[in-house]
């Protein structure tokens, strides 16, 4: 038989018509057999107290009521303990051939005593079973037969071995579970004749009655000859662990339960005389309505619940569909398969490796659609990681029709809110082309380690924790040790013993960066020779993610005449930047100190510069209570910077001592700076008139004034700023320069600066202004106007807006003025 023919000969895959595969319904099946077994077993125990009774002459045990009541006969007894052991064996799971055998025994002895009674009934004749074992000397023997059990229950009998033997076959479940029903309605017809007190419902004619606790059997085996096979038939309905199952059982023991007590209740009643026949009537049928009307409203409840069920369904049918899309757009082999090894779901990719549609693996194990040497290793790897209990992922070469190819399985158990495995699901890649590309780079790796050796510089390639795997050549001319020499030592013994800690630290941090590229180190890092000698060295650090580990490669160069030429350079550029500190200071000036007008100034150089640059400010007497102030900022840096800056110091002086307005010296500086080449100057210049009470104020182009007011916060000095100076054309169509002017009382105090104090790379400069207006507020409201406070205050202000004044790149210019009342006058 070829693989194709075998492929439609499989079994049907269950779950969809037999509850038996569904997982959920596993705990109401087994329970539903536990009830069966037990039934049987009870009703075992009723035929064996009947057979004791028997046996020792109990008249107690023979008969419940022995002056009323029919007797148990002994062949009913051994019969009713023949049934109980039979549906007991076949209500086990799983039954074992000799069960099965003792089961259909057990059956075929109670079916035998069950037919020649009604044998005997049938024909009149007498067959000698009656008092095979025991003569008869129970009450109402004259009624029928001594020893002969009653039609009814002979018929009961029958049924049940039957019912217990087509059980025990592979018969359809309904064949046991109809006989079945019929034996539980004959045992409750019993209880029906005992409670309304109706003889003709146990007894036929003149025949002898059922006794009631053989009612009670007969109800027990009906019960367990019913739910013998519970996942199948009409047991199977009733048993079903979801709403419908629920509302089956529901309604079934209302069915037999209701109509009973109603009847009792009715004919109680009427017995008491509470009411007549007519009335009595009337309550039974009131009493069914209300039944009735509770089950139909169950129902309903039930029904809601099945239509919940049904919307739950369509969206895990939903959710299903959704899988299988995700599945089948996979590029990997997906699967899930039983925990037997049965294929539950596959994608598109796994039809197209095995060259069979969907249909034809559905169902089916890996012995019916793989070679046989490959199924038994994909059911080994299977059950290898179920007995594991955890995913496996591993690769693997597999020899295959088309040729051997490289694959890397994952292989995990799905589990239910138990924590226990119900399938197992497998994605499979074919790694050949990544493998033969991984072969490739091992190879180019070779390669690049003989090329290593041509390296001019030493070279060592350490693991991650700094262990030394291999060195090149040029390492013995360097530290005096050769490369099998280092291999498996510590790099950082080829370090000062000092300088060890840092070394390692330096690397770890390297190697803790998510991508580490290469850099090159060459700060405070010296090399130790063999001989005891230190060096100072330059580093190169790269790292290789190689396949199981990560590799570091350090190229190390002595650099001790760079270390000397450097030496030479520091020390002449230290001599310049002397040089040029001296010129910025005789450029800038000292600033006068006025008793009318206390202030205090702050100026910071930039660090990237030899201590120059463009920033200046100069206070100017004007005369007894007008004061001239000017701050500015030439672009660039560096000498020419401060050329400039002094040629515009001199000039603003030299025109601010005239006295003319503020707007009328900005155009003259501008015409001043237009003949320089290539210039451009940000610049404020204002007029305090102390006797006015007032500033006056042109901007061109710098950043505002703040103002700090005795009955007011701190804000900027609102003026139009101009375009900086140097940007007009002096041949005509200039932007004019205007000016404004403020009121500024007594106590005032007024903050002018450059950007290199308020801009930040990455910052807004408006909110360092608010920044610098918040500061200055909170450093100096209320406070007098004093030179020192003033000072105090300028200082808190550079530590607020430049935390690290050693790495500023700009050069900073601060300048805080005092307004104090005019002499002679009385301020707040």
């Amino acid at each position: 038989m070829t693989k194709e023919q075998s492929t439609s000969e499989l079994p049907r895959v269950p779950g969809a018509v037999q509850a038996e595969g569904l997982p959920f319904q596993q705990p109401a099946l087994a329970a539903a057999r536990a009830a069966a077994q037990g039934a049987s077993l009870v009703a075992a125990m009723l035929g064996a107290v009947g057979l004791v009774g028997w046996i020792f002459g109990i008249d107690a045990l023979k008969s419940v009521l022995p002056h009323v009541d029919a007797s148990m006969k002994v062949n009913t007894a051994v019969a009713l303990l023949a049934l109980g052991v039979s549906l007991f064996e076949v209500a086990r799971r799983p039954a074992s051939p000799r069960a099965i055998a003792v089961a259909r025994a057990a059956a075929a002895l109670a079916g035998l005593i069950a037919v020649l009674t009604l044998a005997e009934y049938a024909t009149g004749a007498r067959l000698g079973i009656d008092e095979l074992l025991f003569d008869d000397d129970t009450a109402r023997v004259a009624t029928g037969v001594p020893g002969r059990m009653a039609p009814n229950t002979a018929a009961a009998l029958a049924l049940t071995s039957l019912a217990s033997w087509c059980a025990s076959t592979r018969l359809p479940a309904w064949t046991s579970q109809i006989p079945g029903l019929a034996v539980l309605g004959l045992g409750m017809m019993r209880f029906y004749a005992f409670v309304y007190d109706v003889p003709e419902l146990e007894r036929f004619g003149g025949y002898t009655g059922m006794a009631l606790h053989t009612g009670m059997a007969l109800v027990l085996l009906g019960l367990a000859a019913f739910l013998a096979r519970p996942d199948e038939g009409v047991a199977g309905l009733l048993m079903n662990a979801g709403t419908t199952g629920a509302l089956g059982r529901r309604l079934f023991a209302t069915a037999l339960v209701a109509p009973l007590l109603l009847g009792w209740a009715v004919l109680a009643g009427e017995d008491a005389g509470l009411y007549g026949a007519r009335l009595g009537f009337a309550l039974l049928v009131c009493g069914h309505a209300v039944v009735f009307s509770a089950v139909i409203f169950v129902a309903l409840v039930v029904g809601c619940r099945v239509e919940v069920a049904h919307a739950r369904a369509q969206w895990q049918v939903r959710q299903t569909e959704l899988l299988q899309a995700f599945m089948d757009h996979t590029p990997a082999v997906v699967f899930i398969k039983d925990l037997d090894g049965r294929y539950l779901a596959v994608n598109a990719q796994f039809e197209e490796s095995t060259h069979l549609p969907r249909d034809r693996v559905l169902g089916r194990t890996d012995e019916d659609i793989m070679p046989a040497g490959l199924a038994r290793h994909v059911r080994a790897a299977d059950l290898d990681m179920l007995a594991q209990g955890s995913p496996v992922q591993r690769e693997e070469l597999l020899i295959l029709p088309e040729g051997p190819r490289d694959f890397l399985t994952t292989l995990f158990p799905l589990k239910d809110p138990a924590g226990t495995p119900y399938a197992v699901c497998g994605v499979v890649t074919d790694i050949t082309e990544r493998v033969a590309a991984q072969r490739e780079v091992q190879r180019a790796n070779r390669r690049f380690l003989a090329l290593l050796e041509s390296a001019p510089d030493a070279t060592l390639i350490t693991d991650g924790a700094g262990t030394i795997v291999m060195a090149n050549a040029q390492v013995e001319r360097l530290f005096g040790h050769g490369p099998g020499d280092l291999t498996g030592t510590e790099v950082t013994d080829l370090v000062p013993r000092p300088g060890r800690r840092r070394h390692s630290a330096l690397l770890a941090a390297y190697l803790r960066l998510r991508d580490p590229r290469p850099m090159v180190l060459d700060k405070g890092l010296c090399g130790l020779h063999s001989d005891g000698s230190e060096f100072p060295v330059e580093v190169s650090v790269s790292s290789l993610q190689a396949e199981q580990e990560t590799l570091v490669f350090l190229t190390v160069r002595d650099i001790t005449a760079r270390r000397q030429a450097e030496a030479e350079r520091a020390e002449r550029y230290e001599q310049h930047r002397r040089i040029a500190h001296t010129l910025q200071h005789s450029l800038m000036g000292e600033p006068p100190r006025l008793p009318h007008l206390p202030s205090a100034h702050r100026y910071l150089a930039s660090v990237q510069d030899p201590g120059v640059g463009g920033d200046w400010f100069d206070i100017i007497p004007l005369d007894r209570d007008r004061t001239g102030v000017v701050i500015g900022d030439v672009m660039g840096r560096g000498l020419e910077a401060a050329a400039v800056m002094g040629q515009l110091r001199a000039a603003s002086h030299a025109l601010a001592r005239t006295g003319i307005p503020p707007s009328r010296l900005m155009a003259g500086l501008d015409v001043f700076v237009s003949d320089l080449a290539d210039q451009l100057v940000t610049c404020v210049y204002l007029v305090i008139d102390q006797a006015a009470g007032e500033v006056s104020l042109c901007s061109a182009g710098h950043l505002p004034v703040i103002a700090l007011t005795p009955d007011g916060p701190a804000h900027r000095l609102r003026a139009p700023v101009s375009v900086p100076l140097g940007v007009n054309d002096p041949s005509g169509g200039a932007v004019p320069f205007h000016e404004t002017t403020h009121p500024l009382p007594p106590g005032s105090t007024l903050a002018l600066y450059t950007d290199g104090l308020v801009e930040r790379p990455g910052t807004d400069i408006d909110a360092q202004i608010d920044v610098l207006t918040h500061t200055l507020q909170v450093a100096l409201k209320g406070a007098p106007a004093d030179a020192e406070i003033l000072d105090q205050a300028a200082a808190r202000l550079i530590e607020t807006l430049i935390p690290d004044t050693a790495a500023h790149d700009d050069d900073v210019t601060l300048l805080l003025l005092a307004v104090p009342a005019p002499e002679g006058s009385v301020t707040r």
